[in-house]
């Protein structure tokens, strides 16, 4: 399997409307704070976006949902992980991808046999409270050594002038969230990813 390296992330099925049309290829709708019937309809309306524009969405946490209504992709973190039924999922024919911070985690994600791993935060991030320290570049190359072929994903703090960075030392997607949605363009700062990601697809 393989992964756009541009992996936008955003938190509303508006945020997708807008910026998925720009050729966005890979999105994961991660939602938090909101009752399940609201999530419910927010999944449905990014997923009718996504395959219109051929785009790939991953739903974050509602594996449960995301069988309900036919997603193809979800991700986890670790704690949702430890109370995942990772056999549903499976026999949904739902890919998979996890979260890792630490040499702890990467072996617990390695165990449930994802379709992706995922890296953070390889810089300072300002999205959320994070009791791990930045990871840096150097964690990308470590990580792709154990985890083969995986794809790898890095998360946190990215921006385009970063992720060459990241490329470079073996990562294949470079997550991005609020260097996009707090830009004062968001669309313009959505082309300049596509354009400066281009050249690693």
């Amino acid at each position: 399997m393989k992964l756009d390296p541009f992996y936008l992330i955003v938190d509303s099925a508006s945020w997708i409307e807008r910026l998925v049309p720009l050729g966005v290829k890979l999105v994961q709708l991660r939602i938090k704070d909101m009752e399940e019937p609201a999530v419910r309809l927010e999944v449905r309306a990014a997923r009718t976006i996504c395959a219109k524009h051929d785009c790939q969405l991953i739903v974050n946490d509602y594996w449960q949902l995301a069988i309900e209504e036919g997603c193809d992709f979800v991700h986890l973190g670790q704690e949702d992980l430890a109370t995942a039924n990772l056999a549903a999922i499976r026999r949904a024919g739902i890919r998979l991808g996890l979260s890792t911070h630490d040499n702890i985690e990467l072996e617990t994600a390695l165990a449930a046999a994802p379709d992706y791993i995922a890296l953070g935060p390889i810089y300072p991030t300002i999205l959320k409270a994070m009791k791990w320290a930045p990871q840096g570049l150097d964690r990308i190359a470590e990580w792709r050594t154990r985890v083969g072929d995986l794809p790898l994903v890095a998360i946190g703090g990215l921006n385009i002038e970063r992720i060459d960075g990241a490329f470079a030392h073996d990562a294949d997607s470079a997550a991005v969230v609020t260097d996009i949605t707090r830009n004062s363009d968001p669309e313009a700062r959505t082309r300049e990813w596509i354009a400066a990601t281009a050249r690693w697809r």
